[in-house]
């Protein structure tokens, strides 16, 4: 835990802040912890509206485990995000405005949202797609994504988002494990100023997923794709159809009916479909965003990240338009047409609220570090951070430079699994110190435990651990064996707590420092990657007898991906090897799979039950070579493989 100079949040901030000193967070906190069944009962009926109020406000028992919110009352996420507003003074205000990857701008109102919504979800109904049914949505960041989403919500279907960067196997791989009836997909995307097909990359996986009945392609890049009949339908030929109607009645669903799977990696290598439900989610994502980015009605708030993972579900749909905020979505990347790109858009459109991930942030302080100066971000007010514990030097250029010192800087810690933000300073109160997570959310009552399950002591590293179920939580993973993975990875190490996976020390003042993950995950770019599903996509490779994957240090995305690969007998290892089987991870997986490093080793330092000792591959991927620092050696059936592997270890 590093010494850290505090700095107060800027006066500018704290004045109108919905929370603007430290005492009131610490009294809303007390209240949320000491009763809160009473506490999200009434936020509850404050931020949402309720076709049936329901009967009981809480169930749970972390060591089946089982936990239910709002239970019997009937709501709508759809009619939440739109309806409410639409109905109200917000009708002609911009919901999305979507910024593409041309620079091109459009804006659309919650009227306007509301019928395309409307709109799509008349024609999914009209293909058969029912309440309980699950959609694919495989498409870019195009308005269409969060339509389709809303449209899924809007008649009780279960949305699953792939991220558009992933392969045409990984989208299989979900189709399958989710009985998906029907995928949503354009005909290519466009990412940096290249074309991605993604129609054809849906067409690949279909060919392995029976249940999948129809495909809508909405037309983006107005590239040629194969069409198959009776399958596959145009999205604006179906939108645009005369007898589609611009109202569809919202199908009021019960509090924990599934709102959405998303897919995320677990230590097994399986994806694993974590399940949100509606109420308890859509309140957990209202609240942080009204209190963590401190939105007002007129403010533009600009999240950076994509809708294929939680942080675009959470908030750039689900939380900002919840409580019916602008929310600007960009197509692209931060760094094209070049590395002021995301100056030039808070310049344009007046950003008040930042999004973005410490990869990025390290990225354009690095490649650009002076082109914030070029561009008016007098509007900024906040600032945030999401995906890992960002380092203390670009927190201090994200400061100094984005924020002129004058925004406050939210660090925000929290993950798929917890569906909204648990551990962030609030803007208005809250002071900051660069690299920490800072003090939990309301309701959020965290506690660090050691292996042996006892408390640590403060300013002692262990596991971070939440003892009291939120709104917004996980409910489940998605098949038949779900409650035997839920104990697996979340409840069964430390009983009677949900158990995030990561490691944290909390300080004298009570502000808490995230040290990554602590089992076979690696962080890459705030996306977490499972080390056994890149070494399943490497293994695969006919070369390849064996692999280990670990995480190593990376100036750029945080953690970087390095292969320790053993060849077959009679295969010699190449440079154009190591960029092939660096290209079938790319294909099996996606781009953001592919190992940063390649190192062929003859053998990997393993136990005489055949175990891989990993805390040594790691330590000579992040630089280490001095053996007296590995450990104890002699449970190694050959403790020579170790000199070997340092020995042949590749410059970085």
């Amino acid at each position: 835990m590093p010494e850290s100079k505090v700095y107060l949040p800027h006066e500018r901030v704290t004045r109108g802040a919905r929370i603007n000193s430290i005492a009131e967070y610490q009294a809303m906190y007390e209240e949320s912890v000491n009763d809160p069944e009473g506490f999200w009962a009434a936020q509850a009926e404050e931020m949402l509206e309720w076709k049936e109020k329901w009967d009981t406000t809480l169930e749970w028992d972390f060591e089946k485990p089982h936990v239910a919110w709002f239970k019997g009352g009937l709501t709508n996420a759809s009619y939440n995000c739109l309806d409410r507003h639409a109905n109200g003074p917000r009708r002609n205000k911009a919901a999305i405005i979507w910024e593409s990857d041309s620079g091109r701008s459009k804006v659309y109102t919650y009227q306007s949202l509301l019928t395309k919504v409307c709109r799509f979800a008349n024609v999914l109904k009209d293909h058969g797609i029912k309440k309980g049914d699950v959609v694919a949505i495989f498409m870019p960041m195009v308005p269409e994504v969060v339509t389709a989403m809303l449209a899924c919500a809007r008649i009780g279907a279960i949305h699953t988002v792939v991220f558009s960067g992933f392969s045409a196997q990984a989208l299989r791989d979900r189709m399958q494990d989710s009985g998906a009836k029907a995928v949503i997909t354009v005909d290519a995307g466009k990412r940096g100023g290249r074309v991605i097909p993604l129609k054809a990359m849906a067409d690949e996986a279909m060919l392995e997923c029976p249940t999948v009945k129809k495909c809508i392609v909405v037309s983006h890049s107005r590239a040629t794709v194969d069409m198959q009949p009776e399958r596959d339908f145009y999205y604006h030929e179906e939108t645009r159809r005369r007898d589609i109607s611009n109202d569809c009645e919202p199908e009021w669903v019960d509090a924990e009916h599934p709102l959405f799977i998303l897919y995320t990696s677990g230590s097994t290598g399986k994806p694993k479909g974590v399940v949100h439900t509606t109420a308890g989610y859509l309140l957990g994502t209202a609240l942080t965003t009204k209190y963590v980015f401190d939105i007002h009605d007129e403010d533009i708030y600009f999240c950076s990240a994509d809708v294929g993972w939680i942080t675009g579900h959470s908030y750039i749909v689900y939380g900002p338009l919840a409580i019916g905020a602008t929310s600007l979505m960009f197509e692209g990347i931060p760094t094209y047409p070049n590395p002021g790109r995301f100056w030039e858009i808070c310049e344009k459109h007046g950003v008040n609220q930042f999004y973005t991930a410490p990869t990025a942030i390290r990225s354009l302080m690095k490649s650009a570090p002076d082109a914030p100066n070029e561009y008016d971000l007098s509007c900024l007010r906040i600032l945030g951070s999401v995906g890992e514990p960002i380092n203390p030097e670009a927190w201090q250029w994200y400061y100094d430079v984005v924020g002129k010192g004058k925004c406050s800087v939210c660090d925000t810690w929290w993950q798929t699994e917890s569906g909204a933000h648990m551990i962030s300073n609030l803007p208005g109160c809250t002071p900051m110190k660069p690299g920490s997570a800072s003090l939990p959310f309301f309701g959020v009552q965290p506690v660090i435990l050691r292996e042996d399950k006892t408390p640590a002591d403060i300013g002692e590293e262990g596991r971070l651990c939440i003892k009291f179920p939120w709104p917004s939580m996980l409910r489940r993973m998605w098949g038949e064996d779900s409650e035997k993975r839920m104990m697996d990875n979340y409840f069964g190490q430390f009983p009677g707590h949900y158990f995030s996976g990561d490691g944290a020390v909390c300080d004298e003042d009570g502000f808490y420092w995230l040290k990554g993950r602590v089992d076979d995950v690696i962080n890459v770019s705030g996306h977490r990657m499972s080390t056994a599903e890149v070494e399943a996509a490497l293994n695969s490779y006919g070369d390849v007898a064996e692999s280990a994957v670990v995480g190593y240090p990376h100036e750029i995305k945080g953690e970087g991906i390095y292969a320790y690969v053993v060849l077959n007998d009679g295969v010699e290892a190449s440079d154009d090897l190591r960029k092939m089987i660096i290209g079938h991870v790319r294909k099996d997986i996606g781009p953001i799979a592919a190992p940063d490093f390649v190192h062929f080793v003859p053998d990997l330092p393993k136990t005489r039950s055949g175990k891989i000792m990993r805390r040594i591959v790691r330590k000579i991927a992040a630089g280490e070579t001095d053996k007296e620092g590995f450990g104890d050696l002699s449970t190694l059936v050959d403790p020579s493989i170790v000199d070997t592997i340092i020995e042949t270890r590749p410059n970085q």
